[in-house]
């Protein structure tokens, strides 16, 4: 089967896994610990992003180290990056809108401390 970076990212426990190998390679089992799954779950999570080239695993003594592929994130973050104004404009609407009805909510005489 044919993976892509999409969906390797479309899961939150790959997305975490990635997120914990961006500081640093580590071995599965380490990988496996920090994950409420069975290590199976996990294995077949490190296959995905191995097949969509995000890790690498290599072999060193018993333990099978996975390392991050950086470069292979590229095309998701330049799909990502072509929102980013749209994204930006509404969260600016939205902290604008927000502002407005604090400043119209201090203005108001408050009601609540008469007996």
């Amino acid at each position: 089967m044919r993976r892509d970076v999409f969906q390797a990212i479309a899961d939150p426990v790959r997305r975490d896994i990635i997120e914990l190998l961006a500081a640093d390679s580590l071995p599965v089992n380490s990988i496996a610990e920090k994950f409420d799954i069975s290590r199976p779950a996990v294995s077949k999570h490190l296959k995905v992003l191995q097949e969509c080239g995000i890790i690498n695993i290599n072999r060193i003594g018993r333990e099978r180290y996975c390392q991050i592929q950086p470069g292979k994130l590229i095309p998701a973050f330049l799909w990502i990056e072509q929102y980013r104004s749209l994204w930006e404009d509404r969260v600016d609407s939205f902290d604008r809108y927000l502002s407005k009805l604090k400043s119209e909510k201090e203005l108001k005489p408050n009601n609540d401390d008469r007996p």
